[in-house]
């Protein structure tokens, strides 16, 4: 039986000029790969480890949670599907943290690359200057969303930079 192992992530460089789309898809996208980068060459059982206690995040659980974010601003909010939640219920909310030891680490890798590729497209569909009501009955843009995203992955990238150097030493953009 072989080993699955996080496959090398391919990152490109971040835009340094475009329209304001580009920009924020280009950026959206490079957090994307970094997240995907610092789990590269890692086993399942890696991904799982909690490797900073006494915190229990994981790379998986990034991984995971940024699946559940994917779907829960583009698809779900911005774009109105009505779709649940990949790991989290509302007996669980974080699910996708909380779960992990039993993870199939393959298929939840698999599942963020679909949800970055569903909202891709979803995002696609709509203008920058789109809104909708939040669950907190505010008015929000979808170019906020792809701030909100940018911000999102930055913060989530220093944990997994922290998390990756504690499972084997590795550092680096």
């Amino acid at each position: 039986m072989t080993t699955w192992t996080a496959p090398e992530a391919h990152r490109v460089r971040e835009p340094f000029t475009g329209d304001e789309r580009a920009m924020l898809e280009g950026w959206l996208d490079w957090h994307r790969q970094t997240l995907l980068t610092k789990a590269a060459g890692l086993t399942a059982d890696q991904l799982k480890l909690a490797s900073a206690e006494p915190s229990n995040l994981t790379l998986l659980g990034l991984i995971r949670h940024m699946a559940d974010v994917e779907r829960s601003w583009f698809r779900r909010r911005a774009a109105g599907h009505q779709i649940g939640a990949i790991y989290s219920s509302d007996d669980n909310e974080d699910g996708d943290f909380d779960d992990v030891a039993e993870a199939d680490a393959e298929a939840d890798y698999a599942t963020f690359l679909a949800e970055v590729e569903a909202a891709r497209k979803t995002a696609a569909e709509l203008p920058l200057d789109h809104e909708f009501v939040s669950p907190r009955r505010r008015r929000i843009s979808l170019r906020w969303v792809y701030l909100h995203m940018i911000e999102e992955y930055a913060r989530h990238n220093g944990h997994a930079d922290l998390l990756r150097q504690r499972i084997d030493g590795t550092t680096g953009a």
